[in-house]
């Protein structure tokens, strides 16, 4: 039978023999890796700290006790008639709310910014999972193909037996019951 041009000794494309380096390389390792374990694994105490405080921060629980605590603050300094702490323009309230305006901000800003560090931890995964499942289909359809034109090559294949002397398969001649 002749050589096709296409195949190489071994009966393999060129480039399936480079797929399947590429796919024994990749089957070695997982691609898949649990990132929340990964971006918790590196968090410092700092760190931790700021997530929670951004976590009571940001809840409705927070915002509707500041709430009743801000109007506690007016309702009494408003209503004492002989001791009032921060009289109307509440000037000391201004400055409580200043000061908690500036620690929360930067402490929730880091916490943003470690949870883009774990979006872009899982992007990361995410890229590496589909590039490994590109190779890996990639090698399949090599394969396939491959199979189409080896089955293509048998189909025009001059047939071993002249076509006159060959017969239906034989097998075991049915049974008669009797």
């Amino acid at each position: 039978m002749e050589q096709s041009p296409s195949t190489v000794p071994g009966g393999r494309f060129p480039r399936t023999l480079e797929l399947e380096r590429q796919v024994v390389a990749l089957l070695s390792h997982r691609a898949t890796r649990d990132t929340n374990k990964l971006h918790d694994e590196r968090l410092t105490l700092g760190d931790r700290m700021a997530d929670h405080l951004a976590a009571i921060a940001g809840s409705w629980r927070f915002i509707i006790g500041f709430a009743i605590v801000l109007g506690a603050w007016i309702a009494t300094n408003t209503a004492a008639l002989s001791f009032r702490w921060d009289p109307y323009p509440f000037i000391l309230l201004n400055l409580v709310l200043s000061c908690l305006a500036a620690i929360q901000a930067p402490v929730i800003m880091m916490s943003q910014s470690r949870l883009e560090g774990r979006d872009r931890l899982r992007a990361e995964n995410d890229y590496a999972v589909n590039e490994k499942a590109e190779v890996l289909l990639e090698h399949l359809t090599t394969e396939v193909e491959t199979l189409k034109a080896m089955l293509r090559d048998l189909g025009s294949a001059r047939p071993l037996v002249p076509s006159s002397s060959r017969t239906e398969p034989s097998g075991p001649a049915p049974r008669e019951h009797t």
